[in-house]
């Protein structure tokens, strides 16, 4: 598909597995830390990312990033943009289209404050990452093409963390478009992981005039992939994804349009998905609720050391949770 075609063997020499999944090497020795109660859990960041679609001869194609190799956090592994929630953007008056803040905060299972952040965040890092932008000067309108070199600078200015999401659509007169988005699903990290998300995942379309480029300095690559052909080249070894990452693209190839995948969103369950671990015998079993596919079963063989908790990073990752 355009952009890039989304077929290397990263996702195989990374897990070390059969399938695409990524799995750190250090899990186990966390995992054995959490049961003996020698591994404090770091409490999980809010985020949110996008599943961005458009419809192609195929179905909907999904646009998805893979993060440098170089990273120290899912290196190599395709996701969708997104990042952390900045708290600058939950109480301030804006510019809003779509359903009302309360509608969010129930579907999104948090306060109002909170719905209006985590929107903010979703479509703040869309505009970061992907180029798309979707706010309009109207409830009903879309801004056309976002490319210019004050837009630029604008969203160097958000990757920065020197403009707030909300002071941009304020300066450029930008009304939110809320009813763009649809909630999708929301994973949270494992406990047993040094670095921990809480992520909402959305879906939305691309406005007609935008057009999608690789704006993300932790991302090497973009491609547009039908959900499909993405979990394919996981089932396959040949891309690397994230559980979260791998179930939403089963979930969005249900779906034979990118208007469809959008009116299934609000009859998808928004139940939290945490990983769960324990132990059976001489191994450590690691499941996901509700995803038997991501079931491991890890050899039980304690290390001498047990690993410390890091401090959480400033801002997570496209897809963040594990």
């Amino acid at each position: 598909m355009a952009n890039d075609r989304a077929s290397d063997r990263t996702g195989a020499s990374a897990s070390g597995r059969a399938n695409g999944q990524w799995y750190p090497p250090e899990w186990p020795d966390r995992i054995r830390a959490l049961a003996a109660g020698t591994l404090t859990p770091v409490t999980p960041k809010r985020a949110a990312t996008v599943m961005l679609l458009k419809d192609t001869g195929d179905g909907p194609a999904v646009h998805m990033l893979r993060r440098r190799t170089s990273m120290a956090f899912a290196g190599g592994a395709y996701a969708y943009p997104g990042g952390g929630v900045d708290p600058r953007d939950d109480d301030r008056d804006i510019g809003w289209a779509g359903p009302t803040r309360a509608w969010w905060a129930d579907r999104l299972g948090v306060d109002e404050a909170g719905a209006q952040a985590i929107v903010c965040a979703a479509v703040r890092e869309t505009y970061e990452e992907a180029g798309v932008l979707l706010a309009g000067p109207t409830g009903d309108s879309v801004v056309g093409d976002t490319t210019g070199a004050d837009w630029e600078a604008d969203r160097a200015a958000l990757v920065a963390r020197e403009l707030s999401f909300a002071e941009f659509l304020d300066r450029r007169g930008l009304v939110l478009r809320s009813d763009l988005l649809g909630a999708w699903a929301r994973w949270i990290t494992p406990e047993f992981e040094s670095r921990r998300y809480d992520t909402w995942f959305f879906v939305a379309a691309l406005p007609e005039g935008q057009r999608t480029r690789n704006a993300s300095t932790e991302a090497d690559r973009t491609v547009w992939i039908t959900p499909a052909d993405a979990a394919a080249g996981y089932d396959k070894g040949e891309l690397l994804m994230m559980p979260p990452t791998v179930a939403t693209l089963r979930g969005l190839a249900e779906c034979g349009t990118a208007a469809e995948a959008l009116a299934s969103a609000p009859g998808r369950d928004m139940t939290p998905v945490l990983a769960k671990a324990r132990l059976d015998g001489g191994e450590i079993v690691l499941s996901w609720p509700g995803h038997d596919e991501f079931t491991k079963h890890v050899p039980h063989t304690p290390s001498h050391t047990a690993p410390a908790s890091p401090a959480t990073p400033s801002d997570p990752t496209p897809g963040a949770p594990a």
